[in-house]
């Protein structure tokens, strides 16, 4: 099957997306611990928009590879697939966190 060109670029567009969102989140438990709950909030959902992008770089592989396109591995595709799989994570655990500091601030 042909090899997809470009996989290059679409990792780097995960990458670079993914590690804003990821920056947003770890900004996003800080605003928490400092009683700022609202503000955390809103880092969450801007960090889930630009996660987005990411993510929708990554279906794009995967759409290609289901019509038959071979994707050529690559550690970049690799630490790319990491860096979206682990900051999916992050989201999790920051919402975790937000809820706790939540509860901290309100008694």
């Amino acid at each position: 099957g042909k090899i997809v060109k470009g996989n290059e670029l679409i990792s780097f567009q995960i990458i670079s997306s993914v590690g804003t969102a990821r920056s947003l989140y770890v900004e996003a438990i800080q605003e928490a611990k400092k009683g700022n709950i609202d503000g955390a909030r809103q880092l969450i959902e801007d960090g889930v928009k630009i996660f987005v992008e990411g993510h929708r770089a990554h279906a794009s592989l995967i759409q290609k590879e289901a019509e038959g396109e071979q994707t050529a591995f690559s550690l970049l595709l690799m630490h790319a697939e990491d860096q979206l799989m682990t900051t999916e994570t992050l989201k999790i655990i920051t919402e975790e966190f937000i809820d706790i500091y939540q509860d901290k601030f309100n008694r």
